[in-house]
């Protein structure tokens, strides 16, 4: 049981509690109170201020719609008033340009484009809304007007400054093409870098704006004309320097300045002068014919024009696909595109067709030469073909896109060549063979026969054109190794060729031999003319060309040589057997001899007597031009007549055969080896 004290103040705890429980309860009533009332308060104010905030929205928003309809009018105000401008400068565009459009673009191409480019507009603007309307009319021929003011403006700075390109930039152009190292590109300068630039403008604005393609034919006609001419201008160059210097120059190395030109000679071509120099050689050691005709015309005869209008030939083919390529360059610039190959096509035919006609001249000279038999005319064909032959790619690529008539030309005239040289080779080697025998041509003293030289002339002159020449052959096989056109094919078509001639000309030179009643006289000039042959083949690379199909060619020769110096020896057996041994009578020494054996010695010396000087006096007037070998046979000779001689006086020298011995020994041994040595010299 809780005692009472403890009761009484846990109650009054309890008591306490409650109290204060209650005080606290009461100050959270009263806290509610105060935050309902402000509650009230709150919402009385916000509605008060949706209600006002109602009232401002009521009135804002018509102004503000008001406010933007005005703004709207404004801007479209603006607008319309914008239009009525733009509009209204439309009809005054042929006001404010025809002094421009009438005055032309000279000098203010900038300007006079802007003014066609505010007609323009003006057009389209009448006639997209007012096709009726006068002043499209108006606008529409000054544009017309303007547009050939353009046309004209583009003709007239195509004319003034396209000017024709002088031989020298010209030679200095395609001056690298045979030099080793590698040059800088000269430069080539068709119109100034100003004007260019104008005439691409007008160019293209004549193309877009006002569709018109005569321009194009302008420009193809001006710049033909300039390539023809500068082409024609360099042919020309090479026949003044020819006329006043005889041999044309070709002017500065390209990486020189183009104002201070270096001259130099131009490079011949392998014509007929490297010949002619191999003949001279021959002619110092004594191997060039003298004399004896033939009816082919001689080589050496050739007249200089030839080799000088074969190189301005040859190098105005170089000069065509040089300027070509330049024009077609500065084409790409002005031309659109889809029209550059057809204009290209019409702006290269002038020069082209000349080039052409030029060719088919010389080959048309070719077939009347074959005619006359002068194939030193012919041998024009043979530089001019292989230079074709060379520049033929870079012809393809430059033709390349223009039409089929165009591309064919050049293999055309590359066809008509190889026909006629072809034509040339096979006539030649038949007049080789049938080349007459004319007493009257025949040399008198059996020197070279003019056949011969101009034989190996003609030969010496393929050395140089070995590739030329074996195309040539090859284009007339019909052989399925014909088709394959390689060198070694060539070559030996070629090797053929001129052993064949060389056989020719043997045949002809032994039916020509038979012309001289003396067997001797005959062999001497057998003898002159396979020497000649031989020493020509070896001076020069025929010999190599000839041992393509002939390994025995040359010993051959050699052989023939030989025998027509064993035949020439014999001659002199009617002198020499007077005084051999085995023709003398034996007597016994001491022994008088008897009438009979006096007389036949006396019969010996006589003999040997008059046939000596009549040999001597017939053989010194013959020739033999070589040195080397009119030393040989002299010495050859002179040895054995002197051998001969020498045994038959000793033996009957002292013999007492004749009172007046003087009159049958008149000579001595060495006078008779000076005699000898007179033989073939004229001058003696």
């Amino acid at each position: 049981m809780i005692p009472p004290q403890e009761a009484s103040a846990r109650r009054r705890e309890i008591e306490d509690k409650l109290k204060q429980e209650e005080e606290t309860l009461s100050f959270i009533r009263d806290s509610l109170e105060k935050s309902d009332q402000l509650t009230k308060n709150m919402v009385s104010i916000l509605s008060s201020f949706e209600s006002r905030l109602m009232k401002l929205e009521n009135s804002i928003i018509p102004v503000h719609k008001q406010t933007e309809n005005l703004q709207r009018l404004q801007e479209n105000v603006e607008k319309t008033l914008s239009c009525l401008d733009h509009v209204i400068s439309y009809y005054h565009v042929a006001s404010d340009t025809e002094k421009i459009i009438r005055e032309g673009p000279t000098g203010r191409l900038e300007e006079y484009l802007g003014s066609m480019a505010k007609i323009q507009k003006a057009v389209e603007y009448f006639q997209d809304n007012s096709p009726d309307s006068p002043e499209l009319n108006k606008v529409k021929l000054l544009f017309e007007r303007g547009k050939e003011s353009l046309e004209s403006e583009f003709r007239s700075l195509m004319t003034r400054h396209s000017k024709v390109v002088s031989p020298v930039l010209i030679l200095d152009l395609i001056s690298g093409e045979d030099e080793l190292e590698v040059q800088e590109e000269v430069p080539l300068e068709h119109l100034p870098e100003g004007v260019l630039q104008d005439v691409i403008r007008i160019s293209r604005w004549l193309v877009e704006y006002g569709r018109n393609q005569d321009f194009m034919n302008v420009y193809y006609q001006i710049r033909s004309s300039q390539l023809d001419r500068s082409i024609k201008g360099l042919k020309e160059h090479f026949r003044k320097s020819s006329s006043s210097s005889g041999v044309p120059y070709s002017p500065a190395i390209p990486n020189k300045r183009k104002d201070t030109p270096t001259k130099k000679p131009i490079k011949r071509p392998g014509t007929i002068r490297k010949a002619q120099n191999l003949l001279k050689q021959y002619s110092q050691h004594g191997l060039d014919g003298k004399k004896g005709g033939s009816n082919l015309i001689p080589l050496e005869g050739r007249d200089d024009t030839l080799d000088v209008e074969t190189d301005a030939y040859i190098h105005c083919v170089s000069a065509f696909v040089r300027l070509a390529q330049s024009e077609y360059q500065l084409l790409m610039d002005v031309i659109p595109e889809h029209h550059q190959k057809k204009t290209f096509d019409s702006l290269i035919q002038d020069a082209l067709d000349g080039l052409m006609l030029e060719g088919e001249n010389i080959v048309s000279a070719a077939r009347k030469a074959i005619i006359r038999h002068d194939f030193s005319a012919v041998l024009t064909v043979f530089p001019i073909l292989r230079h074709l032959k060379q520049t033929k790619p870079e012809f393809d690529q430059v033709l390349q896109g223009t039409a089929a008539n165009t591309k064919n030309k050049l293999p055309g005239l590359i066809t008509s060549m190889e026909t006629v040289g072809a034509k040339a080779l096979e006539d030649f080697a038949d007049n080789i063979k049938n080349d007459p025998d004319k007493e009257y041509n025949m040399p008198k003293d059996g020197t070279v026969h003019e056949l011969t030289s101009n034989a190996i002339l003609f030969l010496q002159q393929l050395l140089d054109f070995q590739e030329t020449a074996g195309a040539m052959l090859a284009s007339q096989e019909t052989s399925s190794a014909a088709t394959s056109y390689s060198s070694e094919f060539s070559k030996r078509l070629l090797s053929t060729y001129i052993c064949k001639v060389l056989g020719n000309l043997q045949l002809n030179l032994l039916s020509k031999s038979k012309v001289y009643e003396d067997p001797a006289l005959s062999a001497i000039f057998l003898h002159n003319n396979y020497n000649y042959i031989l020493k020509a083949l070896e001076k020069s690379e025929l010999i190599q060309l000839v041992a393509v199909t002939q390994k025995t060619a040359e010993r051959s020769y050699r052989e023939h040589i030989e025998q027509q110096i064993q035949t020439y020896q014999r001659s002199w057996l009617k002198v020499t057997d007077y005084i051999a041994e085995k023709n003398l009578p034996v007597f016994q020494p001491g022994v008088k001899l008897r009438d009979k054996e006096r007389q036949m010695i006396k019969e010996r010396f006589k003999g040997f007597n008059d046939g000596l000087e009549e040999l001597c006096k017939i053989q010194k007037a013959w020739a033999i031009p070589d040195m080397e070998q009119r030393d040989k046979i002299r010495q050859a000779q002179k040895n054995i007549v002197r051998e001969t001689y020498g045994a038959f006086l000793h033996r009957y020298g002292s013999v007492p055969f004749t009172k007046n011995p003087e009159k049958y020994i008149k000579y001595r041994v060495e006078q008779v080896g000076d005699m000898i040595d007179r033989l073939f010299d004229t001058s003696a």
